[in-house]
C-alpha cells in the first residue's frame, strides 16, 4: 500500500510558490495533486509525491528554505480533528501526548514521540518528528514538520518555550543563522533524527484556553472513527485509560461500554491477548505514575488523585511495588 499523508499537509504551498514567481498550478499537476485537494479536509495524496514537490520547488525557485517558509505560513488547522484535540489539551504533555498517539490520523507514516536527551542534558527531554517506514524524510519536508512542530508548542505555551536546541538529520540547506533565527535557539545538523530539545518540566506547563469536554469530543471522534491499523484491544483499553486517568474512575464497564463491548467479552478479548484489564490499567498507572514523579514538581498528593488513587498512601505502597522505592526517594533520583 502506498504510504499517504493528509493533503492538507501542503496548504500555504500553492501562494507561497506564486509569489516567489512560480506556477503553482503547474508544479501541483506535475506531481499528480489536485489543488482542490488541498483545501479539503479527507483527502490524501502520497508521501512521496508531497516530498518530492517540495524538494522540487525549493530547487526550482532558488529557494532553500521553502519548508522552514512554509511552516511560517501553516498552523494546527493541518491537522484536522486532532488539532481539537491538541488545542484543548490541559497541559503541553497531554498536547505532545495526543499527538503522539493520533498523528497516524494526519499520516500513517509520519510520528512524534517523546525520547530521552540525545544530548542527555539534566532535565531535559526531547519530542522527535520523523518517518516510521523505510524511506527517511527528505530535508524540505524535515524543515517543515520540526519548523511546524516547534511553532505548536510556541502557540499552545503562549511564547517562547526555552527550547534548549534543534536536531535536523540533514546539513544547512540556508545559512544556519536562518535556522537560528527561526527556531530562536541552537540548531545542530547532520544527526540521527530531527528533534527539539525542551525543559523536562514543560510536559506540565498549563495550555490556555483548554477546553477538557472539547478535548473528550474529539479524542473519541478520533476513536470512533480513525481507528490505527491493525491495533488490537489492549492498545485501545491502554489509551482509554491513559486519557481518563484521574479525571473518571477507571471501570472495565466504562471502557467496554465506549468499545461497544460486553464486559465479560472485554475480558475474553484481553485474556486473549495475554493479559488483563486491571494488569493494563496497573502499567497505564506505573508509566503515569514515572513520568509525574520524575519529570515534574508536584506534589504527591497531586499526583495521587491524577492517578486516581484513592489516598497518597497508596501512591506510596504502589511507588515500592513498581520502582522499589517511596515517590519521594524515586523523585530524589532523578534530581
Amino acid at each position: 500500500m502506498t504510504p499517504v499523508v493528509r493533503a492538507a499537509s501542503l496548504r500555504g504551498l500553492a501562494p507561497l510558490v506564486d509569489g516567489l514567481g512560480g506556477d503553482s498550478a503547474e508544479l501541483f499537476r506535475r506531481f499528480g495533486v489536485d489543488p482542490a485537494a488541498v483545501g479539503a479536509d479527507d483527502a490524501v495524496i502520497p508521501v512521496r509525491s508531497a516530498g518530492l514537490l517540495l524538494e522540487v520547488a525549493a530547487a526550482e525557485l532558488d529557494c532553500a528554505d521553502l519548508g522552514l517558509r512554509l511552516a511560517e505560513h501553516q498552523d494546527l488547522g493541518i491537522l484536522g480533528p486532532l488539532a481539537v484535540a491538541i488545542e484543548n489539551a490541559q497541559t503541553l504533555g497531554e498536547a505532545l501526548d495526543s499527538a503522539s498517539r493520533y498523528l497516524f490520523v494526519h499520516s500513517p507514516v509520519l510520528s512524534i514521540a517523546q525520547v530521552p536527551d540525545p544530548e542527555g542534558g539534566r532535565g531535559v527531554t526531547a519530542v522527535r518528528y520523523g518517518a516510521t517506514g523505510p524511506e527517511p524524510l527528505r530535508p524540505q519536508a524535515s524543515d517543515l514538520g520540526l519548523g511546524l512542530l516547534h511553532r505548536i508548542i510556541l502557540l499552545l505555551h503562549g511564547g517562547p518555550y526555552g527550547l534548549r536546541s534543534a536536531h535536523l538529520p540533514h546539513p544547512p540547506l540556508v545559512p544556519v543563522t536562518r535556522y537560528t533565527d527561526f527556531f530562536g535557539a541552537d540548531v545542530r545538523f547532520s544527526r540521527d533524527a530531527a528533534v527539539l530539545r525542551l525543559p523536562t518540566s514543560l510536559t506540565a506547563a498549563p495550555v490556555a484556553g483548554g477546553d477538557r469536554l472539547l478535548r473528550t469530543l474529539a479524542l473519541e471522534y478520533l476513536d470512533t472513527h480513525f481507528a490505527e491499523p491493525d491495533q488490537g484491544v489492549t492498545d485501545r483499553v491502554r489509551a482509554l485509560l491513559a486519557r481518563s486517568l484521574g479525571s473518571t474512575p477507571p471501570r472495565i464497564t466504562d471502557v467496554a461500554r465506549f468499545l461497544r463491548l460486553h464486559p465479560r467479552t472485554l475480558q475474553r478479548h484481553l485474556a486473549a491477548e495475554g493479559t488483563t484489564f486491571e494488569t493494563v490499567l496497573d502499567e497505564v498507572r506505573r508509566a503515569a505514575a514515572h513520568r509525574l514523579i520524575t519529570q515534574t514538581d508536584l506534589p504527591f498528593s497531586q499526583v495521587t488523585a491524577m492517578l486516581g488513587l484513592g489516598a497518597q498512601s497508596a501512591l506510596t505502597r504502589a511507588s515500592r511495588r513498581w520502582f522499589g522505592a517511596s515517590p519521594r526517594s524515586v523523585r530524589a533520583e532523578q534530581g
